[in-house]
Parts: C-alpha cells; structure tokens; sequence
C-alpha cells in the first residue's frame, strides 16, 4: 500500500522553493570473508562494484557516502570516483551491518530530505531504478520507499528523516529491517523490471555466475 500525497509540491522542492535532495549511502565496510577479497573492488563491465552503485545513487541523490571498514585504504584507492564521493569509516565493522549504515546516516545533513542506502554487492542495479525510487519518494513523501521485482522487495531502500532517527537508535543487536518492516503498512513501494535489486553477489560462485 502506498502512502498517500501529502501535498502538491513538485518532486524535490521546499515549500520555499529550495531544492532538497536525498543523500546516498554505500554499505561497503565488511570483511568479504566469503568472497576472499573486497567486493567493493570486484569488476563488472570495466567499473568496480563500488564505482557502479555509487554512480547509480549519483544520479538521484547528492551527496554519496561510502561507509568503510576493512581493506579501507585498498578500496579508496581502488575508485575511480573517489574525489566524488564521501567517506566514512566504520572503525569495528564486525558489529554488522547496522553499524555501518548507521556510520552513514551519522553523516547526513540536517537538511536532507532523507537517505538512500544500498549494499555495495548489489551491481546490477539500474541508474533508472535508483531515479524512479527517488521521484517516488520525494512525490509521497512516505516513511519508507524501496523497489518490488516479482512480489520480492530489494535494494536500494529509502527512508525518511523520522526512520533514520529510529535506526541511530537501535541497538546493534537488532537489525535494520526491523524498522523497516515496522513501517511497511505506510511505504510506497515501486515495481520494476530490473533483477538487479535482489541480485547479490555474496560468494565466488555468485561472481562467476555474474561474469558469465
């Protein structure tokens, strides 16, 4: 169920007229234990997993913070877009991964109209996708916005100042999608034909199925 419009500002815009923006945020601070190497660094189509997903957030959102933990100095030196984008670092990622999306949301600005987060093994993601769910989100104005392919919720999600608020305060033993299922009776949910918003790439054979 979609929340409903609560005014008729156009999509962006303050009621005096600024234009407010949605900031991004890339989880990219685990170990890669499973991979056996940074998957902020595996390649895909000549770009790096975190080049891809930082350019896709890039198109809707200003500015881009990239959470990092482990392998920190290997994966800024490793991005080409790295005079872009923003860094922060998660100095105990092995806390999981809530910790490193709240090091994120730690670094959004007062006056940001929320934050879209993503996991940085999600490169498949389309730029379109990322747009549309930011329209969506700054048109509604609802607490949560994520993309819907096949009846399967996925990345990237969006979520508005008041959640952001309710995430910094949770403990690191909860977990975000607690907060977010919290608020799925009032999200606005967009449908896409693009898999890659549920394609992961945890595990080598991932990586390899992606390459082929």
């Amino acid at each position: 169920m979609e929340a409903p419009v609560e005014d008729d500002l156009r999509a962006g815009e303050c009621p005096d007229g600024r234009e407010v923006k949605l900031t991004g945020i890339v989880l990219a601070a685990g170990a890669s234990s499973r991979m056996g190497s940074p998957k902020a660094l595996l390649r895909l189509e000549g770009e790096t997993f975190l080049d891809r997903i930082a350019a896709r957030l890039g198109a809707a959102c200003e500015p881009v913070i990239v959470v990092l933990g482990c392998h920190r100095e290997e994966i800024r030196a490793g991005s080409v877009r790295a005079d872009r984008l923003i860094f922060a670092v998660n100095p105990d990622p092995a806390r999981g991964m809530l910790s490193s999306l709240q090091c994120g949301l730690r670094g959004v600005g007062a006056d940001a109209a929320g934050a879209m987060f993503c996991p940085v093994d999600f490169p498949l993601i389309r730029q379109d996708t990322a747009r549309l769910l930011a329209e969506r989100f700054l048109n509604l104005r609802p607490p949560v916005a994520l993309p819907e392919f096949r009846g399967r919720h996925g990345h990237p999600v969006c979520v508005a100042p008041e959640v952001m608020r309710e995430l910094l305060e949770l403990p690191l033993t909860a977990q975000a999608r607690d907060v977010i299922h919290r608020h799925m009776p009032a999200a606005a949910i967009l449908a896409v034909d693009d898999p890659g918003v549920v394609t992961d790439v945890d595990s080598p054979e991932d990586y390899r199925r992606l390459a082929q």
